[in-house]
């Protein structure tokens, strides 16, 4: 059912929701809650958290004054609390709410509190009347990811509709698996996901979710592994010169893990099968110069290799790399650039050269599996940041050549143990070690009240002549209320900083032209300051940049803090990273330092194992591993595990899933294999 035919959504509203990839009305039904607001009853000051929202009561006291900083208003009050405490509150761009407020009525104020010095201190916080905050209090409200000109409510109403008209009643997980694990019919789990009476039911419905999730992604990636294995290999190698020269001209020496990993591609490119290798390892620990050896190996020997990056700037990076090396070290190779923005006219000279052989490396972005790219003969495909692309796209680059040889590359740091059932289809290596010249990232973990330090210290680096990213959880208000979001940030800290420093915005729902002229932008230090949300994760090499400052630190999971840490230290200065937390609790502030202890991802990622429990569901996706719809494979790990079991037993009993007890799960099976979806995304 196309989701115009749900009432209250007509053509421009529709328009809105297809920017959000929902075209119809069973899109909307799997299109979960980002968070939920649950509305407790106001707290005093004395027993209110600093970790979450909370709500208020009190009457404002004194004058109500706006002031003006660099363009940005200020407005500011004192707060008479019923239980006798003061709050100040402090709302940014809002100068309205000097005539607005009243001062003989009670408010409930909603929003994260502060303690500054030795005052309770609230930023943008909401206000309600009493009786209507009363109608609200032990609701919880879902939060959806939203654009522009789609407010939360619209979303929340064409989803009651969509849920009430799908059938869910045919549940394709097999009996036995939902009576042994206690889990909720799938009609019950998908309403709770979106409806839940309370927290319990909520945990139950995401847990009986995100099994499935998992569930199904093991088993087409079993499937895979089964098909894929011992294939014989059918463009067989032999070990070439031109690697051996180019490891003794480069003005460094490969790591002892690296050479370790080098020996065991050239072993699989010389062997009798085909290889699928993941060469798993912690942000500049030196994947891309193995890449490049292969594809040096695999050209030498007369055929073809291709490499897709998640991103056209890091494609047009690898690009200037190898033509940079093919120069200095008189390398074979006739490298071509293909990517979205690839001109028609350029594109139809590249296609030819592909298809004649006159390229040997193909490098570029999604436009590599498009089907007008006909390879002469492409014997080695590597996909770098595999995690960013979907198995089926993983085959379809395999598929442009026969059975050919697959090298996946992965920053995201997995434990080996997940490692095994995440990329069941694949051989890992692993590269734990760094090169010695990298200088380790200074790191800090502060509170807010650092905050105006932070800023005079990004003003004296970028006066230096580096370049700074500034991490936000959220795209813009309304979204999260408590937590920073990127367009708000942005215009505050014009407001703040220098005025001659460039400062640029970068997040997710920007169309990907503007996404990649910004990140050309900033890598070229045309822009100063980058204040971005977690879409910097990969797909970006700026050296000059040295400073990585995370706003709501608290809300993310330590690997994908380590990942995004990853950004800087990539040049030869000191780099820094400040990880600002509005949470003073002593727990989230020793889950933290974590981060001060270690810059390695694999210790940090297995701590991520311990410290995040299957019941906080509240903080921001934490892993970019791999992008599952719900599913987080640190804080939902023990679910992982289960699944695999579950799929092992299944496989086992009937591998073809012809039997009646599995009907239901082959059928949606195909369902997902047609209609690509994002939990399949690695």
């Amino acid at each position: 059912m196309e989701i115009t035919a749900l009432k209250g959504i007509g053509e421009k509203t529709a328009e809105l929701f297809y920017k959000l990839h929902i075209i119809t009305a069973e899109d909307l039904v799997h299109y979960y809650p980002r968070d939920y607001e649950y509305f407790a009853a106001p707290v005093s000051l004395e027993d209110a958290d600093t970790e979450m929202p909370v709500a208020i009561a009190g009457y404002v006291r004194g004058n109500i004054a706006t002031r003006h900083v660099r363009g940005l208003s200020i407005t500011s009050f004192d707060v008479s609390c019923t239980d006798g405490g003061i709050l100040h509150m402090t709302y940014f761009n809002m100068p309205y709410l000097k005539n607005s407020v009243k001062r003989d009525v009670e408010y409930i104020f909603r929003g994260s509190l502060q303690v500054k010095g030795h005052r309770y201190v609230m930023e943008q916080a909401k206000m309600y009347k009493l009786e209507e905050y009363g109608k609200m209090v032990d609701h919880m409200l879902p939060r959806y990811p939203a654009t522009k000109g789609l407010s939360n409510n619209t979303i929340i109403k064409a989803v009651k509709q969509a849920v009430e008209a799908a059938d869910l009643t045919e549940d394709y997980l097999p009996e036995e698996i939902r009576n042994n694990n206690g889990f909720y019919p799938l009609e019950k789990a998908v309403r709770q996901m979106h409806f839940p009476d309370d927290r319990e039911s909520l945990i139950k419905a995401r847990e009986r979710l995100v099994f499935d999730e998992f569930l199904i992604f093991i088993l087409m990636i079993r499937r895979m592994r089964d098909t894929n294995q011992e294939i014989a290999n059918q463009y067989p190698m032999i070990e070439v010169a031109e690697t051996t020269r180019l490891l003794e001209a480069l003005p460094y020496r490969l790591t002892n893990a690296q050479l370790k990993v080098w020996k065991e591609i050239q072993n699989d490119l010389t062997s009798d099968h085909t290889m699928n290798r993941l060469i798993q390892g912690d942000v500049g620990s030196g994947k891309t110069i193995l890449a490049f050896l292969a594809l040096i190996m695999c050209v030498a020997n007369g055929y073809q290799g291709a490499m897709m990056a998640p991103t056209e700037v890091l494609a047009a990076q690898h690009y200037e790399t190898l033509m940079q090396m093919q120069k200095q070290y008189h390398l074979p190779i006739r490298p071509v650039l293909l990517t979205g923005s690839t001109s028609a006219k350029e594109r139809k000279v590249i296609y030819a050269q592909i298809e004649s052989g006159e390229a040997n490396i193909i490098l570029g972005t999604h436009a590599l599996i498009q089907d007008k790219v006909i390879y002469h003969k492409l014997a080695l495909v590597i996909t770098d940041e595999q995690h960013r692309f979907g198995v089926r796209q993983r085959e379809s680059l395999a598929q442009k050549g026969n059975t050919v040889h697959v090298l996946v590359m992965s920053a995201t740091p997995i434990p080996r143990t997940l490692a095994i059932i995440l990329y069941g289809d694949l051989h890992i290596s692993v590269l734990d070690e760094l090169p010695a010249n990298r200088l380790p990232i200074k790191n800090c973990v502060v509170n807010t009240s650092y905050r105006e330090t932070a800023y005079h210290f990004i003003e004296k680096e970028v006066s230096g002549g580096r370049q700074v990213y500034i991490i936000c959880p959220m795209v813009e208000e309304g979204e999260t209320d408590e937590l920073e979001n990127v367009v708000s940030y942005t215009a505050k800290l014009k407001g703040i900083l220098n005025p001659s420093i460039q400062i640029a915005s970068l997040h997710g729902k920007m169309k990907a032209a503007e996404k990649n002229r910004i990140m050309e932008a900033f890598a070229s230090h045309r822009i100063d300051v980058l204040v971005s949300t977690t879409v910097i994760e990969v797909g970006i090499n700026v050296p000059n940049a040295t400073v990585m400052m995370v706003e709501n630190a608290e809300r993310f999971g330590l690997a994908q803090l380590h990942q995004l840490r990853g950004r800087v230290g990539r040049g030869n200065a000191q780099s820094y990273c400040i990880f600002m937390s509005k949470s003073q609790k002593p727990e989230t502030m020793a889950r933290l330092k974590i981060l001060n202890e270690s810059n390695d991802g694999f210790y940090i990622a297995s701590q991520d194992l311990k410290l995040r429990g299957p019941g906080d569901l509240f903080g921001i996706r934490q892993s970019g591993a791999l992008c599952f719809t719900l599913g987080d494979i640190y804080q939902d790990a023990n679910i992982l595990q289960n699944a695999s079991e579950w799929a092992d037993r299944i496989l086992s009993q009937d591998a073809a899933l012809e039997g009646e007890q599995y009907a239901s799960l082959k059928k949606y099976l195909e369902h997902v294999s047609i209609n690509e979806v994002d939990f399949r995304t690695i």
